[in-house]
This record gives structure tokens, C-alpha cells and sequence, in this order.
């Protein structure tokens, strides 16, 4: 009897924990439904005693916020740059030489992916737009406010008068505004301020002090024309020879930047002969000078249209380099070009001869003359590039010089007998 009151206890006892663990897995399935449910509530309110408590989903508490974290990366990067001008422009007061700090090909290939061309084509769009009668005025000054406008120098100084804003970029000057000096073979053919000018040497050209592009990179391989007396260029020294057939001479260049409240149009600097135009569909990044101290080969980037051909000294190249809301540069001797296209890729370039079985020349420029014009619609940099000067020629042009249409970029003391 003891016996089987034993087995029955043991019974009981063996029991217990088969019923425990029921209990415990029925407990934590319902727990789990439980905490399902909660996961799947949206975000609610409920009261207290105390005060109102808004509670989440887990979900909702760990999901990425990826404009915020974007304007805040942004926002930081923006605030570094503009510290790191303002160190350089304490250090610059100092008298000390600051070495240009280049962008990396990651932060180069970061701008160029944004959609320049595509803004562009919107912002010339807009351009086209008229604006109400009512709204021109406020409209135009504050453009002319923001960016030091004379409109004492327009044709036409009534407000009123420009339907919208192409129109009112592509205003005309008064004649006397801009008298063009005829002591100089070179004149400016805009207005603006020159970003660098010297000699041209080892095919490499300042953009800026201290940061160069390659010059052939910038006008394109000379292949364009079909009577060649030589091959094409191998070498630096070869592609130079291409340009200086004249024993004695050097290349020169000058870059001009026409900032917003500049006259927008470009002349013929000197007479010359235009035999052909060159066509580089690229970026329209901006070619303020900080940009241009920033990102080495600039211009060899950005759409950009090369005239060249010869004055009485042997080669001349003038180039239009566009630049963020600027890619309509128009020549109007020149209808076939189309700037900014969708319809042209970007790595390419398009040739164009003006010299044709009728037309054995190319041409002709007068200086500063009206025919001679090439208008672009917003900011933009003119380079007049590669002119042939003699070599004991030093001309007297300093950097950051202000120039205006028709004025020579030259000191007094220049020798215009050597041009």
C-alpha cells in the first residue's frame, strides 16, 4: 500500500512540470500576440490623470529621415566652406600667400551630377516668360540692387520697356557709353574683370593664380582642317608649334569674367578672321573666381563654344564659356549653333568651317563692331585665348583689372606698335 500511495505521489509529482510548461507556453503565445498587436498600432493619444502621453510604434521611432539628415550634411558643408573663405580672406589681409586648396575628383564628380543643363534650359525658360506690367519694375530693381546695375549706361532706361528678363539681360547700351580706343590692336570685348592673364607655357593656362588647364584640353585637337601641313599633335611642344607658325612669337592669354550686372554681350577684341567654331557641350558649373580657385580645369569642363582663326600676328582664339543658368550663348553670324541641347552629350564636340568653296577665308571681325557680337544670357567668362604676340612684347595687364567694352586691357605704357 505504501508502495502505491508512492507511485501515486510520484505520479503527481511528474505531473507538475509537464503542466507548468503548458502554462508557460500558453503564457507566452498570448504575450507575443500581445506584442504583435502593440507593433502594428498606428501612433495614438491617451489621458492620464496627470497629462496627455503620446505614444509609438518602434517602427515609427527607428525609420530614416533622409531630407533632414541631407539639409543638415548639407548645411554643414556649406557652413565649412564659407569659414575656410573667410580664413583665407583674414589670411589674405596679412599679406600672406595662400596655396589654392583643389577640390577632389569625388567633390568634382558630385557637382557635375547635379542637373545644371537641365536647370539651365527651366531658368531660360522662365527668362522667356513675360512678367505683367505691374510687376516689372519691383522685378528689375531688385535685380539691379542685388547686383550694381547702371542703367544709366541702357538705350533704354524705362523699366517698363523689357517684357521679361531675356529681354532686360540683352539690353542695348547707349553708343557713347562704351567708345572703343583705336590706338590698340586688342581691346576688351566685354565687360568684366580679368581673372589672369600671361604667357602660355607648356601648353598649360592659368585659370587663376596657381591653378592651370591644359590648353589642348580647352580648344580641342587641331584635326579640323583638311589641309593640315603637319600631323596631329603628339606632344605639348607639337600642339604649340600648330599654333605659333611664326618664328619670334608667343601665345598669350586673358580670362575675363563677366559677372551679373555687366553688359552681356561679347565683341570682336581685334580684327580678325573667324574660320571656325568649335562646340563642346559640358557641365554649367559656376565660373565665379572661387569656383575657379576650387576646381582645377574648370573651363574644360563646361559647355563652351571656340572660335579661332588668324589675325595679322597668326593665330587668335576667342572662347564664350558657359556657366550655372547660362547655357545660351548665341553668335549671330552663327545660326546653326544650339547650345544646351538635349540633343548633344557631354565628351563630344561639334566642328563647324566657315570656310567654304565660295568663302576661301572665313570671317571677317571688325573690332568691337555690332556684327561682331556673341550674346550670352546671364553671367558668363569670355576667354580671349592664344594670341600671337612678339616675344619681347610684355604687355602690362594685372589680374582682378576692371575692364569695360572697347577699352584696351593694356596699361598706358603698352608698345601698340609691337601688335
Amino acid at each position: 500500500m505504501a508502495a502505491a500511495v508512492g507511485r501515486r505521489c510520484l505520479r503527481l509529482l511528474s505531473g507538475v512540470p509537464s503542466w507548468r510548461s503548458s502554462f508557460c507556453h500558453c503564457g507566452n503565445t498570448s504575450l507575443s500576440h500581445y506584442l504583435q498587436s502593440l507593433w502594428k498600432l498606428p501612433l495614438r493619444a491617451f489621458n492620464t490623470d496627470t497629462r496627455k502621453v503620446h505614444t509609438a510604434t518602434a517602427r515609427t521611432l527607428f525609420r530614416l529621415r533622409p531630407l533632414p539628415i541631407l539639409l543638415a550634411t548639407g548645411s554643414g558643408y556649406v557652413g565649412y566652406r564659407q569659414y575656410e573663405k573667410y580664413r583665407e580672406r583674414e589670411l589674405e589681409k596679412l599679406g600672406l600667400e595662400i596655396p589654392p586648396k583643389l577640390a577632389g575628383n569625388w567633390e568634382v564628380a558630385l557637382y557635375k551630377s547635379v542637373p545644371t543643363r537641365l536647370l539651365s534650359r527651366a531658368w531660360g525658360r522662365l527668362n522667356q516668360v513675360e512678367l505683367p506690367h505691374w510687376l516689372r519694375r519691383p522685378v528689375y530693381s531688385l535685380y539691379i540692387w542685388t547686383f550694381g546695375v547702371n542703367m544709366k549706361e541702357a538705350a533704354v532706361e524705362d523699366l517698363h520697356h523689357y517684357r521679361n528678363l531675356s529681354e532686360f539681360f540683352r539690353r542695348k547700351l547707349k553708343p557713347q557709353a562704351r567708345p572703343v580706343s583705336g590706338l590698340h590692336s586688342v581691346i576688351s570685348p566685354s565687360d568684366g574683370k580679368i581673372l589672369n592673364f600671361g604667357q602660355v607655357k607648356n601648353c598649360e593656362v592659368e585659370q587663376v593664380k596657381g591653378v592651370t588647364y591644359s590648353l589642348e584640353s580647352f580648344l580641342g585637337p587641331r584635326t579640323y582642317m583638311e589641309d593640315l601641313p603637319f600631323p596631329p599633335a603628339s606632344s605639348c611642344d607639337s600642339f604649340r608649334n600648330q599654333l605659333v607658325t611664326r618664328e619670334g612669337n608667343e601665345l598669350y592669354h586673358c580670362v575675363i569674367y563677366l559677372a551679373p550686372g555687366d553688359y552681356h554681350c561679347f565683341h570682336s577684341p581685334t580684327d580678325w578672321t573667324v574660320s571656325h567654331r568649335r562646340h563642346f557641350p559640358g557641365s554649367l558649373m559656376s565660373v565665379n573666381p572661387g569656383m575657379a580657385r576650387w576646381i582645377k580645369e574648370l573651363f574644360c569642363h563646361n559647355e563652351r563654344v571656340v572660335l579661332t582663326g588668324d589675325w595679322k600676328h597668326g593665330f587668335f582664339s576667342l572662347t564664350a564659356v558657359g556657366a550655372t543658368n547660362v547655357g545660351s550663348i548665341r553668335i549671330y553670324f552663327d545660326r546653326d549653333l544650339h547650345t544646351n541641347s538635349p540633343r548633344y552629350s557631354k565628351g563630344s564636340y561639334n566642328d563647324f568651317s566657315f570656310v567654304t568653296h565660295t568663302n576661301k577665308e572665313g570671317v571677317p571681325m571688325r573690332k568691337a563692331s555690332a556684327r561682331s557680337s556673341i550674346c550670352c544670357t546671364a553671367p558668363d567668362t569670355c576667354r580671349v585665348a592664344s594670341y600671337g604676340l612678339k616675344a619681347d612684347v610684355t604687355p602690362g595687364v594685372h589680374g582682378h583689372q576692371t575692364l569695360d567694352l572697347g577699352k584696351p586691357p593694356l596699361k598706358p605704357h603698352f608698345c601698340t606698335s609691337c601688335l
